[in-house]
């Protein structure tokens, strides 16, 4: 049997905290070597971990169920499964808490939890539990601090910054227009510059007299 006894300090709040560890592809993403599976309707969902033992690395496939308390940032975990080669088989539990650390702003995670084995690598895996759950542990400890740090986005937000355009856009004028277009909005302004008694400005007249060349030609 491998017992497992762990306390994780997390440099995030309770809250965030257990909005990841109670999350199976969170917890998952944090485990090197495991994959998810799909979920059945019992709620329960089909996991693998790819564990090295010495020279020795094992792929269990596993069925989990997962309880959570959320009031009190409380859960259970169990699990059954085997090695891919029917080997070996195993029943796991282990039971999980948040709790507040001993600073604001800060968290322990306490688990509890053991694991039996029976097969053909049993003692083979038992002997080198120990090594095996440390690395693990501060694998785990490591991604999850991570993890809790760094929230994720929502799928195609865009960032508050580039979601609308600064000030200075507003009072930048649109590029004035060329050539003979211009001619003919200055001609055109002309017309009706004279048509309600209005005199044209001496940029009007040079357009417009441009205009007339350019007809001309």
């Amino acid at each position: 049997m491998i017992s497992i006894n762990e306390k994780i300090v997390v440099t995030s709040p309770p809250e965030r905290v257990w909005e990841v560890i109670s999350d199976p592809s969170a917890v998952v993403s944090c485990i090197g070597g495991a994959e998810l599976g799909p979920s059945h309707d019992d709620g329960s969902f089909d996991g693998t971990l790819a564990i090295r033992f010495g020279g020795l690395r094992v792929r269990f496939a596993a069925r989990v169920a997962l309880d959570l308390d959320e009031s009190a940032h409380e859960g259970r975990l169990t699990a059954r499964g085997a090695d891919g080669q029917g080997a070996t088989r195993f029943n796991a539990g282990a039971t999980f808490r948040v709790v507040e650390g001993e600073t604001p702003g800060t968290s322990w995670v306490f688990c509890d939890g053991e694991i039996k084995l029976n097969g053909k690598l049993a003692k083979l895996i038992e002997s080198g539990a120990g090594a095996v759950v440390s690395r693990m542990t501060k694998d785990f400890t490591d991604q999850l601090v991570l993890r809790c740090a760094a929230p994720d986005s929502a799928p195609g937000s865009v960032p508050e910054a580039a979601s609308a355009p600064g000030p200075e856009a507003a009072t930048v004028a649109p590029p004035r227009p060329t050539g003979l277009l211009a001619r003919l909005r200055a001609w055109w302004a002309g017309r009706r510059a004279r048509r309600s008694g209005q005199a044209a400005g001496p940029s009007e007249d040079r357009s417009v007299e441009a205009l007339d060349q350019g007809g001309r030609r």
